[in-house]
């Protein structure tokens, strides 16, 4: 059974929200105060947290910085009205996603499920046959781990899937709704700009190497060239787009 902690200062929402999620093998633990979910955190054992942006203490976004610095927790933020500003500064944050409140329980479980889904087949497209090998950059599916320059990188969940979807594909071009689908894996309100910033958050993080190309008007590329047996470089994935 996963277990998901919820760091929440609404005493009422806990107890009820734990019932329905132990109907889907879920179990959920209710902090009040984010002082108390960052010592439950340190204990471990957690498979997902859920944060809600209004807390005392700290606010869910500093929250959600400080477990960032921790380690790649997957993390759903609940946002007050849907706030599209919240949103924003949640995923620059790194949450994996975002939830308006009021929500329906259902869809928490749902978006809940899509992450850990994704974490136990190694992505949302599947694992590939053997880790996935490019110039200054491997991708290990199987093992959710990414080496750049031989160093190892920490990104989050979602991070992983987008840089794992380009990769099955170096070169194919990948619209703003391709990606979203892919992630997502349910039915969910469409918001590009959740793209952009996770696709920004990403190049960052894998500077120095000019990985993910932007194509106007039509989405999302991996360009780097392919690590050949013997140690060449095959032909750069670019190539296929190149003017």
């Amino acid at each position: 059974m996963h277990r998901i902690l919820l760091i929440d200062d609404d005493a009422q929402l806990g107890p009820p929200l734990a019932t329905y999620f132990r109907r889907f093998e879920l179990d959920l633990i209710h902090a009040l105060k984010p002082s108390e979910g960052l010592a439950l955190l340190a204990q471990g054992g957690f498979d997902a947290a859920i944060l809600d942006v209004m807390l005392p203490e700290m606010d869910g976004f500093e929250l959600c910085r400080t477990i960032r610095k921790q380690g790649d927790l997957p993390i759903v933020m609940l946002t007050a009205r849907g706030e599209v500003m919240d949103r924003v500064v949640g995923l620059e944050l790194g949450a994996d996603d975002y939830l308006p409140k009021p929500f329906e329980p259902r869809e928490l479980v749902a978006r809940l499920q899509t992450v850990l889904r994704r974490l136990r087949v190694g992505g949302p497209v599947g694992a590939a046959s053997g880790p996935l090998q490019f110039e200054g950059l491997t991708i290990d599916a199987a093992q959710r781990s990414v080496l750049r320059q031989g160093e190892t990188l920490e990104l989050t969940s979602t991070e992983f899937d987008l840089l794992h979807l380009l990769a099955r594909e170096p070169g194919k071009v990948f619209s703003r709704d391709d990606i979203l689908n892919q992630l997502r894996g349910h039915e969910a309100e469409l918001y590009t700009r959740a793209v952009d910033i996770v696709v920004s958050r990403l190049r960052k993080k894998l500077e120095p190497l000019d990985c993910i190309k932007t194509l106007r008007n039509a989405g999302y590329s991996l360009a780097l060239r392919r690590a050949a047996a013997g140690g060449t470089a095959a032909s750069p994935a670019s190539d296929a787009f190149a003017p």
